[in-house]
This record gives C-alpha cells, sequence and structure tokens, in this order.
C-alpha cells in the first residue's frame, strides 16, 4: 500500500492558501452523570457555535477505537503521521521542546519531581506542582550527578518537569516508565527491552540512586520519576510531505518538541494566549500553515476539575475572533485526546471537531460540542486523515490519477 506521505508528495500544490490548526489540548469531555452535558457543552462557547454553523463537524479518533493515546501519539495523528508509525519517546519531544540539540548517542528522559514518604511510597506525582524557579534550583544540583561512561546533563523544563538526557555510545531507548501513574505505590524499576537498552536501564537505575540522595532534603521534590526514555526517531518533515511553510504558536515546553521534531519553525509565543494570538496575527504573511496549542482544557480535566474547564474552554473560544479575523482558508479547532474531568485522565473517547472553509459542507450543526459532532458530516475519522482533508479544503491537492 502507498504511504499517505508519498501521495502528498506527489499531489501537493501551492495556492498561496492559509490553514490555521488550532489545538485545545484534551477538549473532549463526559457528562457528570447521565444525561447531562460535557465541559465543551456546559461553556458558554458563542464563538465556536457560531463558526460551527458555517462548518462541518466530526469526531477525530487519535490512535483506533477503545486506545487512549498520550500527547505526543495524538499530535502526531493530528499532523498526519501514523503514530503507530512513528512512536515517539515523551523524553524526546522535551528535550526538543527546550532546544536541546538531540545526537544519536542521546537518549532523552522526560523527569516529574514527586514525593516519596518515609516508606518510599509516592503520595504526590507532581511534588505539589512546584513552581518553575523551584525546579530550576534542584535541576542545577541533579546536573552534578557523574555515572561512569556517559555524560549526563539535567534541564529544567516548566514546574515539576525536567529532562534527563545521557550521551553516550551503545544505549539503547527502550524502557519503561519508571512512574506508576497512582499513589500509595513505589516507583517502579527501569528495566530495558533489549540489551542496549538494559545498559540504559542500570544507568537510569544509578541516576536514581544517586538523585534520591541529592533531593532527600528538598520535600515535596524529594524524588523523581522518569517517562518516556528514547531515542530521536528519523521523521520527514513537514513541509516535505505536504508543501507548506508551518509555524507552531505554542507555549509548553512539549508541544514545541512536537513541532520541531517535524521541522515546523517554532516561534516565540509568550506565555498567554493572547499573546499566542498577537503572535498569530504577527507571522501570518510568512507562513501557509499554523498550529496553535491550548494546554489548559487538559490540565483543568486532569486535575478532575469540571467548573475549570468549562472556565478554560470560555477563555479559548473568546480567542476565535481573533483567528477567524485574519480570514484562513481552512481554520480546523479541534483537540489532540480527550481528558474528561470526571476521569481525572487522558481518554479514548472521539475527539470534537470543527473545519471551517469556503466549500465545506455545512451540516446544519448549531453549536460545537460532543453531541453535534457526533452527527456532524464528517463522521468519525482517524485523526491521521485530518491533514488530508485540511489539505483538501484549502485547495492544496491536485487531483489523483487521470
Amino acid at each position: 500500500m502507498t504511504d499517505v506521505h508519498d501521495l502528498t508528495r506527489a499531489l501537493q500544490r501551492d495556492n498561496g492558501s492559509k490553514i490555521v490548526l488550532a489545538v485545545a489540548d484534551g477538549l473532549g469531555g463526559l457528562p457528570q452523570q447521565p444525561g447531562g452535558k460535557t465541559e465543551l457543552e456546559t461553556a458558554n462557547t458563542p464563538n465556536l457555535d457560531e463558526l460551527a454553523r458555517r462548518s462541518s463537524l466530526g469526531a477525530s479518533i487519535p490512535v483506533l477505537p477503545g486506545i487512549t493515546p498520550g500527547s505526543g501519539p495524538g499530535h502526531l495523528g493530528l499532523f498526519g503521521y501514523d503514530p503507530l508509525k512513528y512512536q515517539i519517546g515523551r523524553g524526546v519531544l522535551e528535550a526538543l521542546g527546550i532546544d536541546f540539540e538531540l545526537g544519536p548517542d542521546d537518549v532523552a528522559i522526560r523527569g516529574n519531581y514527586c514525593t516519596i514518604d518515609g516508606d518510599g511510597l509516592i503520595t504526590d506525582r507532581r511534588a505539589g506542582r512546584i513552581g518553575s524557579d523551584i525546579g530550576t534550583a534542584l535541576c542545577e544540583k541533579l546536573d552534578k550527578i557523574e555515572i561512569p561512561g556517559v555524560e549526563v546533563f539535567v534541564r529544567p523544563v516548566k514546574e515539576y518537569r525536567l529532562v534527563i538526557v545521557f550521551r553516550g555510545p551503545g544505549l539503547g531507548g527502550h524502557i519503561n516508565d519508571t512512574d506508576p501513574q497512582k499513589t500509595g505505590v513505589a516507583p517502579l524499576k527501569p528495566v530495558g527491552r533489549d540489551d542496549a537498552s538494559q545498559k540504559t536501564a542500570e544507568i537510569c537505575e544509578e541516576f536514581l540512586r544517586q538523585a534520591a540522595e541529592v533531593l532527600k532534603d528538598d520535600a515535596p521534590a524529594n524524588l523523581l520519576t522518569m517517562r518516556g526514555i528514547a531515542k530521536k526517531p528519523d521523521i520527514p518533515t513537514f513541509q516535505e510531505v505536504y508543501g507548506v511553510r508551518a509555524a507552531a504558536i505554542a507555549v509548553y515546553p512539549m508541544y514545541r518538541g512536537l513541532a520541531r521534531l517535524v521541522s515546523m519553525d517554532v516561534l516565540d509565543a509568550g506565555t498567554t494566549l493572547d499573546e499566542q494570538m498577537d503572535r498569530l496575527e504577527s507571522a501570518w504573511n510568512d507562513y501557509d500553515f499554523f498550529f496553535v496549542h491550548y494546554k489548559y482544557t487538559d490540565s483543568t480535566g486532569e486535575d478532575g476539575d469540571f467548573e475549570a474547564k468549562v472556565a478554560r474552554t470560555e477563555d479559548f473560544d473568546a480567542a476565535i475572533p481573533r483567528m477567524t479575523a485574519l480570514n484562513p482558508d481552512v481554520l480546523i479547532v479541534t483537540g489532540d485526546h480527550s481528558t474528561p474531568s470526571k476521569m481525572r485522565a487522558h481518554s479514548w473517547h472521539p475527539v470534537p471537531t470543527l473545519l471551517a472553509a469556503e466549500n465545506c459542507r455545512f451540516d446544519r450543526s448549531e453549536s460545537f460540542g460532543e453531541e453535534e459532532c457526533a452527527r456532524g458530516g464528517l463522521g468519525q475519522f482517524e485523526a491521521k486523515h485530518l491533514m488530508l482533508l485540511a489539505l483538501a479544503h484549502a485547495g492544496r491537492l491536485e487531483k489523483f490519477g487521470a
């Protein structure tokens, strides 16, 4: 079967059109009780609702039905890269997101500071969400750790998040996470899935042993867990496969890393949604494709705070007029996955998706929410096909065949 990127390479056409992909992270939700409304349906979203009335709606499946995605697979699908083919470790994304240049001998790890009790059990997986100033100071201490045979780099990311990179010959990148994803238990032991990765796992174990000593008096951040332990893969660039100049306007490092992985230009986006819109406006004439990322619909869902997710959804809605005022040829609003506050976690549920374009097939939708999207004209589709729909509606694909 022909790879879809071979097809887009052959059919791509530059007609000067503009595409905006606005991703409200973890957008999809669930009602608190049967027959109720989701967070998106509860929120007052006049701008998204007005846009829905001149759009096609649908629901995207990030990976496969029933599979709960991480943020990496969720975004790669939206970018049109099969997340089952391109499996990217979160450590790589975090490292790229803080502009750390990864080489072929590097293994990158996403770290989370955590709190452990006297029995070595995790009581808080995010160390009380310590501030970035505290996290940075702790990274400076950990960066002094030395392990024979490898170079060790420890860099702050944001709040309780950090990046650890081991550099040395013969290291593998297939090691389990040490974060058990729950409290009341001890961190997991790192184990490699092949000989080279077992070598890396032993280095991880030694690093964690030394880190426990370094951090023992720094509660609530008195230990760390490791996630997404991996090496950087080969992946084709966004411009090569789609023929567009692409820019990313994202605040959080991981999502900047995802964009950099596929060779988008990652722009300075400030720290607020208003500043992101300022950047979108100032860069409008320089690019064909814009990935705009908004984080807080996800973090409030993970916190289990239904009302806060509603409020953050309304904040996102308030930015929509600044996007539509630029008159993009295609504007897509969606999420990388669902994060129902009822579940306090990512989920497998299809993600509400809106596609607005001059030549879209209007489906008589009246508002933007899960129920309307479930019966919208786009239907349910795998997220990896969304870029094809974006390019087609933008007139950027030639006819296939005679």
